[in-house]
């Protein structure tokens, strides 16, 4: 049971990501424009998630760099699809309603449940220890019992849903792999000491023993590292170790709240940098709005502002008692 739900299992899924990727590369031929660079885009994305276990670093690393040499040469293009009809869209707007929201929110509330499952795994040593599941088994559960209830309301055919998954991944493009990519990059970081060296840079600035002024340097940096890595996760780990560590959680700040609120500040640095992809680009991508980067950023970053200023608020209220 250990190995199937630890390894087999998010695998599955895996490979699952892998097969779309495939779909979207053989549907990539009707593609006029940069017809060869998209179908090998697509085909190395495909697989780069089937075969990662077991590809070797060097390989995937070149397998990276050539997918983005295509894209920085704008070889990888968006294909032709079939539209349905005006009148067709209407139909099945009027017929479904709001039920289309149902498959939606079934991944969420289905995830979320997920994530308070345990399974007895075993170490090397033979220690049982009670652990949560891979992220990819309950984003992948969710997004299949999703499938199946859009299946039961839409009633669509699976031409059509093949057709309209490739359509929507070529939309989206290059911009859907980097968060796993940004991701990595702030495990490098991690591992090459950088947090290490932030701190003494700041210690060089600021004297440790100042709360007010070690709070406000975590909540920034947690925001500007945010938006240089596209990714709150990424920065997490490197910003907590240069400076909430030494400037805030040494100083008698509490280790829980510090770090739950030295996240969600790296979330607003997430809403305003168009390096948070799948958030700020993506949906102007799918939307097709007029501004393809900013449209989204614009409407979040007053919130975003009013919350960086909460944070601190917070963190020097609740995070010394």
């Amino acid at each position: 049971m250990t190995d199937f739900l630890g390894i087999y299992l998010p695998e599955f899924f895996y490979v699952l990501c892998g097969l779309v990727c495939f779909d979207t590369a053989f549907r990539a031929r009707k593609n006029e424009e940069a017809k060869v660079g998209t179908i090998i885009f697509w085909t190395l994305t495909g697989l780069i998630f089937m075969l990662g276990k077991v590809l070797p670093p060097v390989v995937t690393g070149a397998m990276l760099l050539v997918m983005g040499c295509l894209t920085l040469t704008k070889q990888v293009k968006m294909g032709k699809f079939t539209e349905a009809a005006a009148q067709s869209k209407q139909a099945a707007s009027e017929r479904i309603g709001t039920k289309i929201f149902i498959p939606a929110v079934t991944v969420g509330v289905i995830a979320l449940v997920l994530s308070f499952v345990k399974y007895d795994a075993v170490n090397a040593e033979g220690v049982v220890t009670p652990t949560a599941l891979n992220g990819a088994i309950m984003t992948g559960v969710a997004c299949v019992l999703a499938l199946i209830l859009a299946f039961v309301i839409c009633k669509p055919k699976v031409s059509e849903t093949r057709e309209d998954t490739s359509r929507l991944l070529m939309q989206v493009g290059a911009a859907c792999l980097l968060p796993q990519l940004l991701g990595a990059l702030g495990g490098v970081f991690s591992e090459a000491g950088v947090g290490e060296v932030i701190s003494n840079m700041i210690s060089s600035v600021v004297p440790k023993g100042n709360i007010v002024i070690g709070v406000i340097i975590y909540v920034f940096g947690m925001v500007i590292f945010t938006m240089i890595m596209g990714n709150a996760f990424a920065a997490f780990t490197v910003i907590t170790a240069g400076i909430g560590v030494p400037f805030v959680i040494m100083q008698g700040g509490n280790p829980a709240v510090i770090g739950a609120l030295g996240m969600t500040a790296g979330y607003c640095g997430t809403l305003m940098t168009p390096m948070a992809a799948n958030f700020n680009i993506v949906p102007c991508a799918v939307l097709e709005t007029k501004d393809p980067k900013w449209s989204v950023i614009k409407a979040q970053v007053p919130m975003a502002l009013m919350m960086i200023a909460v944070h601190i608020i917070l963190m020097l209220v609740i995070g010394f008692r």
